[in-house]
């Protein structure tokens, strides 16, 4: 039936939902019928419709019981007619792009059991009338748009094993009444706005297998025995929950437990041993909390572990060397932020199954452990903040999945050699804040075919993936990098983003005109380094640009006038060079302020209040900024002349005697020529 509505609409009155013929035809493979295997009755419908789809329309032994639209390209509003399709007993039209808010003739489906309007663009209210569904074994609106509280009559549906509400924009508390909910299996409410306290009645319900309750505005303190009654529990987040104090040891007792996310919260005291328990646990994530003391040996034996995110605590000691040894299920291993001292485990076996492995931000020395080149399959590495001492990891070039690679404020030394190899899909390289020397290196940079290619701008933005689990996704999460002149934390890394990082360093030698052709290039930092020769023009043909620092190195000649092409370009530092002439304007250039270009003696122009005296951009001579003794009397009686004659001559005389004060010097003469163009217009 619900094929024939959407049919019709479509087809033949072109009401309210649309999608393309093809979707239309692939209609008849997501409905499914009772045993006469036809449509349904009581329904007023086109007979050409009726053919097309290829049943009898009419009779009244024909029911359609479930309807799955669910990825058809719907858009549009739901009408009120769907509630006439009183014999519906499962409806699922998830991830399309419905919106508004749902018809009350939704009511009339009193026979349904499951309803998955999940990842929509539904509006308004939960309506209360939900709680009149006394069958309904699944609810399921994830990933809209709806407001307001939920309602306490969803405590009625006794027989609900489904709540899956997450990441709409509700408010108020969780009602008391969920409690009551006897044979549910999934809460899912997090990402929104909820707030007061945990309703710990919920923890009561034996049948629980999923508990998502994290990123709202919750409170609550964890008793110890608040986990005796969750025999099944699978998945547990309880993430920005402000809970405080240690883990309870009745939460060891959950051996089914597969996700623990208990980040953001104020933990604290040591990880407890009795984590061997969880045999089956795959993600343990308790970023952010006030934990201490060594990771312990016992987390050795969890070979289901998939991911550990343990950073931003008070964790020390050395990291294990068995995290080598897990890698064979390991995939995400997160220690950042702490305490860890001693070298990074050196037994990354083959088979190695890292993607990402990030412990910036602690105390960890010696050389990166070569073994890791046996992880096949990493795309992060981030070790940036340690006292790391060893040359560039140039064999890291085999790893052809490597897209981000943070090395920086380290003690890596030598050049940056990658002739043998490639850095194909290199998206994000940080070295700075290392002694690294030589050229910079051409190869590498021809190399970075990832961000050579394409144009960033024109695709769809997605998000650098961490994890999936089922329908969850996990992102890279909490990354730091230098753009713009700050350090700046990506809550979420998108692929789109590029960046090149190779400031403080010790580089010498020109620019590579090779940079140039890095087209998706978004961040550039060569700053404080021993860079010479001149800006090579070819920077302009960086249409992606936001962000170029070549800040404190030894450039000279003229800012390329094929930099007023960089349309995106938001920071430019080019300060403390050598660099002469006009400075270019229009476009970007037009809102750079004078710390853009300061400490370069030989530029003028709009940007730094210094006029050019010429069409070659020569600096005017009265203009420069240094402290100067040519800048004598003789040079105030000239910029006096006039009626400031006499007032000229006594500060050419005060300045002549005592070398001050520059400050007012600049300030009158700027006064005078204004003075003496308005004099010269009147005389026109």
């Amino acid at each position: 039936m619900f094929l024939l509505l959407f049919a019709t609409f479509s087809v033949t009155f072109s009401a309210s939902i649309t999608t393309d013929k093809s979707a239309l035809f692939a209609l008849k493979s997501h409905i499914t019928h009772d045993p006469h295997n036809l449509l349904v009755t009581n329904w007023s419908t086109s007979t050409s419709i009726c053919n097309w789809i290829g049943v009898t329309c009419g009779s009244k032994h024909h029911r359609v019981t479930a309807l799955n639209l669910s990825s058809m390209d719907l858009t549009g509003t739901i009408p009120s007619q769907l509630g006439n399709l009183s014999f519906l007993a499962s409806l699922n039209i998830r991830n399309n792009s419905f919106h508004g808010s749902l018809p009350t003739e939704l009511t009339n489906l009193h026979r349904l059991k499951y309803l998955n309007f999940g990842n929509n663009s539904f509006s308004g209210e939960i309506p209360s009338w939900f709680g009149s569904f006394t069958k309904l074994q699944g609810l399921l609106l994830y990933m809209n748009n709806f407001i307001g509280v939920i309602p306490s009559t969803l405590g009625n549906l006794s027989k609900l094993e489904k709540l899956i509400l997450y990441n709409n924009r509700l408010q108020g508390k969780i009602p008391m009444t969920l409690g009551k909910l006897s044979n549910l299996e999934q809460l899912e409410l997090n990402y929104n706005s909820l707030s007061g306290p945990i309703p710990w009645s919920i923890f009561n319900i034996s049948s629980l297998q999923v508990i998502s309750l994290g990123s709202n505005n919750l409170f609550g303190s964890l008793s110890t025995n608040v986990f005796d009654n969750l025999p099944r529990l699978r998945y547990l987040d309880l993430i920005s929950c402000q809970l405080s104090g240690r883990i309870p040891m009745t939460l060891f007792k959950c051996k089914e437990l597969e996700h623990i996310h208990l980040d953001d919260n104020h933990l604290e005291e040591t990880v407890p041993l009795e984590i061997s328990n969880l045999t089956s646990l795959q993600i343990f994530s308790i970023d952010g909390n006030n934990f201490s003391g060594q990771i312990p040996s016992s987390l050795c034996n969890l070979n289901s572990l998939v991911a550990l995110f343990l950073s931003n605590n008070s964790l020390d000691g050395t990291i294990p060397e068995c995290i080598g040894n897990l890698t064979s299920s390991l995939s995400h291993v997160d220690l950042r932020m702490n305490n860890f001292h001693g070298k990074i485990p050196e037994n990354f076996a083959e088979g190695c199954r890292l993607k990402s492995f990030l412990i910036s931000k602690n105390q960890v020395e010696g050389s990166l452990p070569r073994s890791l080149g046996n992880c096949k399959d990493l795309k992060l590495l981030d070790v940036g903040n340690n006292y790391l001492n060893d040359t560039f990891p140039n064999w890291l070039g085999n790893l052809d999945q490597l897209q981000v690679l943070d090395l920086r404020s380290n003690r890596f030394y030598g050049k940056v050699d990658s002739s043998d190899v490639t850095f194909t899909r290199l998206h994000v390289i940080d070295l700075s804040r290392n002694n690294f020397s030589g050229y910079l290196p051409v190869n590498f940079f021809e190399n970075l075919h990832a961000i050579r290619e394409g144009n960033g701008k024109k695709v769809k933005p997605e998000y650098m993936k961490d994890v999936m689990v089922g329908e969850k996704i996990s992102f890279w999460l909490g990354l730091s990098f230098t753009t713009k002149g700050l350090e700046t934390d990506f809550e979420k890394l998108l692929t789109i983003w590029t960046a090149i990082d190779f400031s403080s360093n010790q580089f010498f030698g020109e620019i590579p005109k090779t940079i140039g052709e890095l087209h998706s290039l978004i961040v550039l930092n060569l700053s404080h380094n021993c860079l010479t020769g001149h800006i090579p023009s070819s920077l302009g043909d960086l249409s992606e640009l936001e962000s170029l620092d070549l800040s404190l190195n030894k450039l000279h000649g003229r800012i390329p006038t094929e930099f007023t092409n960089l349309g995106f370009l938001e920071v430019l530092n080019l300060s403390h060079n050598n660099l002469v002439g006009l400075i270019p304007h229009g476009k970007q250039f037009d809102t750079f302020s004078n710390d853009s270009y300061i400490g370069n003696l030989g530029l003028c122009g709009l940007s730094l209040s210094k006029r050019c005296d010429n069409d070659e951009g020569t600096p005017a001579k009265f203009d420069r900024d240094e402290d100067d003794d040519g800048l004598n009397w003789k040079f105030s009686i000239l910029m006096g002349y006039g009626c400031g004659l006499v007032l000229g001559l006594s500060m050419g005389y005060i300045v002549f005697t005592t070398g001050k004060p520059w400050w007012f010097i600049k300030i009158y003469v700027r006064v005078q020529q204004r003075f003496v163009r308005k004099v010269k217009k009147r005389t026109l």
